[in-house]
């Protein structure tokens, strides 16, 4: 990389510090470190979660999975519309209406503090998981650009989000956040504008329908693959917990001035982020049509993954390689300058998720551990020190956790597999308890039970005897997960009351 590309990627970053430093004047309250006072702006919110969205695993696993097989994951972005049609009618109105910032409160009021903490126990773990998947991805990216190691890049850019997710509080996070939408969106345009200035359009639309790279999956109802109607499930029941139980979101439904605009924030994040995804995955096919006219282009990038696999590059499948190419692109193609404005836009993809993520889970710790077991009469001054800590305590945990994940083989099926895992009892409960009124503390923990074990059986299918593995796709762990619980909470509070 060239002086000048380093150049603006230390700029974004010290500007980023800049902003956490600037919103620090404010941030004297816990109140304001967790939501902004109330006061952001409905436009800003929905870019916010815009970005939340369009990470770092948008960026190199979206273009990595058309690049590598087809456009079937595209189905999961298609799942957002009815996703918000439940959250704006139900989810949004049920949380600005209650005074509790944190999601998982109202589960203790429903069924008690166990409950809670299990549903908190997985948002914690589900954002480590976040983490760690998008630090790995960035240090993918920077590591192809600079051979600087992996290590280095997960801890200096780690040490930076928190920095300003410490300075700035929420209101720091929302308005980075902001800024980097925008940054996102103008990378991926330019990115696709340099690949085409190479190769035509027609190239591309001929040479994916060649090799079907625009299939959506399959249309039969087949519950053991990837078909659309699984990934379309996913997509639906991942996404309901992300509006309707996920912290990251709903603690800034509270930063809203009110609640049509924390209602019209879901909708611009939808607005913004199904044609951006659909930007994505076409880079990802335009990728592969440049490669397959240019195959020597990409003969280094083979070799040398061939060389880290100690295999011969004929055996090399191009699922191998397929999240490296758009860095490897970036490295090989990419003018000197517009190079660091792509990078800088790449950081901006996983800083996004993970100052929120961190925010979001200092919250948890203060509201739901701290604040109910801890000291439930800490003052407010000292609550706002036990959220600064908490939020340098969450991000270590999420270096340490991208650290570990180096070397998995796709950022899309790792983040896919652990969000299933976590999610099917996070929404399960809290659809129990939201839609089943009738339904006792008793009849929810045996629920409970059964679809722990249900989601358990389907994660770790691997390790059992082949005649008792799942047959079903992975993909349906959370929504097996959340129907069991609440199909079997609903079965056995109607057995109970039978009784």
């Amino acid at each position: 990389m060239s002086n000048l590309d380093l150049a603006i990627i230390g700029i974004y970053l010290l500007s980023m510090i800049g902003v956490g430093i600037y919103f620090s004047r404010k941030n004297k309250s816990s109140e304001q470190f967790t939501t902004a006072s109330g006061q952001i702006p409905g436009w800003a919110l929905g870019l916010s979660f815009y970005a939340t969205f369009l990470s770092a695993i948008t960026f190199l696993g979206d273009p990595g999975k058309s690049f590598g097989s087809n456009w079937s994951p595209f189905v999961f972005s298609l799942s957002i519309p009815l996703a918000a049609i439940v959250a704006t009618k139900l989810f949004v109105p049920f949380y600005r209406n209650g005074e509790a910032i944190s999601a998982y409160s109202h589960l203790e009021e429903r069924f008690g503090a166990w409950a809670r903490t299990y549903a908190m126990v997985c948002f914690i773990m589900t954002q480590l998981a976040r983490m760690g998947t998008i630090f790995y991805g960035l240090a993918l990216t920077i590591n192809a650009l600079t051979g600087i190691q992996m290590e280095g890049i997960i801890l200096v850019s780690g040490l930076v989000i928190i920095c300003y997710t410490v300075l700035g509080g929420m209101e720091a996070v929302i308005w980075t956040e902001v800024i980097q939408a925008i940054l996102k969106t103008l990378g991926a345009l330019l990115i696709l504008a340099i690949i085409t200035s190479q190769i035509s359009f027609s190239d591309v639309l001929a040479i994916g329908q060649r090799d079907t790279k625009f299939s959506l999956g399959s249309f039969s109802p087949d519950v053991t693959t990837s078909s659309f109607w699984v990934i379309l499930s996913y997509g639906f029941f991942i996404n309901l917990t992300n509006f309707g139980i996920d912290q990251n979101y709903i603690q800034r439904y509270h930063t809203a001035k009110n609640t049509q605009d924390a209602a019209k924030s879901i909708w611009l994040c939808v607005l913004y982020y199904i044609p951006v995804s659909f930007l994505f995955f076409f880079i990802g096919t335009a990728l592969y049509a440049y490669y397959d006219i240019n195959p020597a282009l990409i003969l280094e990038l083979k070799q040398q993954v061939a060389l880290e696999k100690n295999m011969g590059i004929e055996t090399l499948k191009v699922t191998d390689y397929a999240d490296r190419v758009l860095p490897y692109f970036m490295k090989t193609q990419i003018p000197k300058g517009l190079l660091g404005l792509l990078l800088a836009a790449l950081l901006s993809a996983g800083m996004s998720t993970m100052s929120s993520g961190m925010n979001s889970s200092a919250t948890v710790f203060l509201k739901d551990i701290y604040l109910r077991y801890v000291r439930p009469d800490l003052a407010p001054q000292k609550q706002l020190r036990v959220l600064l800590i908490s939020t340098v305590v969450m991000g270590c945990l999420g270096i340490v956790f991208g650290i570990s994940m180096i070397g998995v083989k796709s950022l899309l099926d790792v983040w896919w597999k652990l969000s299933g895992i976590f999610a099917g009892g996070m929404l399960g409960i809290f659809l129990l308890g939201f839609l089943a009124k009738h339904v006792s503390n008793t009849a929810a923990k045996i629920a409970a039970i059964g679809g722990v074990l249900v989601i358990a059986w389907m994660s770790f299918k691997e390790l059992l005897p082949a005649d008792f593995q799942s047959p079903l796709d992975a993909k349906l762990t959370v929504v097996v997960g959340t129907c069991t619980i609440v199909g079997l909470g609903v079965f056995v509070q109607f057995w109970l009351k039978k009784r």
